[in-house]
């Protein structure tokens, strides 16, 4: 099984928790958080991913996360160093972490994470906090994202439909079993296909390198 690891959590929870320890407690605690994950996923193997500083979400989107504060945790960045030079950590170049997650995700793969965008990603999940395992199947994996494009990402800054909540989304694609019905009814509810392409490029993980959901706009719009 190989592991792939979201670089960005390991190093902002370690970096959170050790904000008066030295560097050296730093490294220590993100090696221990790292190694215990590949044992309990019984790894092989393993890739780790980093965000690039140019996401292209931000160029989609200008407010993308503007509501995050600017000050970061003491050893971030040292910590984000010492994973790309001794866990040998890839920097996702013009992307974030999720979306080379995603790509690099297959059957013999597991994406060890606690973020939940990473739940629209069709395979095998281990949460490292809880300890917990899931299996994405395609259609949940379509649910998952269509019901974040409806209710829209507080924590990245990202509008929903006004009085959408969990409660109304789940209602609204309760009838809905593939991706062309999801789309069609979230598309009816939007009323607005910028508005829609704008926040499903923000909220879609990509699984390719040349991948983007206004091709997937697209493609539904077409009925393809």
């Amino acid at each position: 099984m190989e592991a792939l690891l979201d670089g960005d959590i390991f190093a902002f929870r370690v970096a959170c928790t050790t904000e008066n320890d030295n560097e050296a407690i730093a490294v220590y605690r993100v090696n221990e958080m790292i190694e215990n994950t590949l044992a309990e996923v019984e790894a092989s193997e393993y890739k780790l991913f980093l965000t690039s500083p140019d996401n292209f979400r931000k160029q989609v989107y200008p407010e993308y996360k503007a509501n995050r504060t600017a000050t970061k945790p003491k050893h971030l960045q040292f910590l984000r160093d010492y994973l790309v030079e001794s866990w040998q950590g890839t920097v996702a170049t013009g992307m974030e972490a999720d979306d080379y997650l995603g790509i690099n995700q297959n059957e013999s793969s597991i994406i060890c994470s606690i973020d939940k965008d990473l739940l629209q990603v069709p395979g095998k999940h281990y949460n490292f906090v809880k300890k917990e395992f899931y299996e994405v199947d395609e259609e949940t994996g379509f649910r998952n994202f269509y019901t974040q494009l409806l209710t829209g990402d507080t924590s990245d800054n990202i509008k929903g439909i006004a009085g959408i909540g969990p409660v109304k989304a789940k209602k609204a694609l309760a009838e809905c079993f593939t991706e062309q019905e999801m789309f069609s009814t979230v598309r009816e509810m939007y009323q607005n296909d910028e508005w829609m392409i704008m926040n499903g490029q923000c909220l879609w993980i990509l699984r390719s390198l040349d991948d983007s959901f206004k091709h997937h706009f697209e493609r539904l719009a077409n009925g393809e």
